[in-house]
């Protein structure tokens, strides 16, 4: 196994304790890092790219879906 997988798996599990501590905190910031945590980890795991491109790779993603709620521009 790829050691950018295993970051890749730690990094989900991180994230989710992250996810589920914001949600005992009642913050919703804490809430989302969690789950863009989850979300590079699990592009880590799958691709098993370096986590510097997962990251790079999500941000990109992000920027381009950031008003993908708002079907009213279409």
């Amino acid at each position: 196994m790829n050691q950018d997988r295993v970051h890749g798996l730690c990094m989900q599990l991180s994230g989710n304790l992250k996810e589920q501590w914001g949600r005992l905190a009642r913050n919703p910031r804490t809430v989302a890092a969690g789950k863009s945590d989850r979300f590079a980890g699990r592009i880590l795991e799958q691709r098993g790219i370096s986590a510097q491109d997962a990251d790079r790779q999500l941000a990109d993603f992000m920027r381009r879906n950031r008003n993908w709620w708002d079907l009213s521009g279409r």
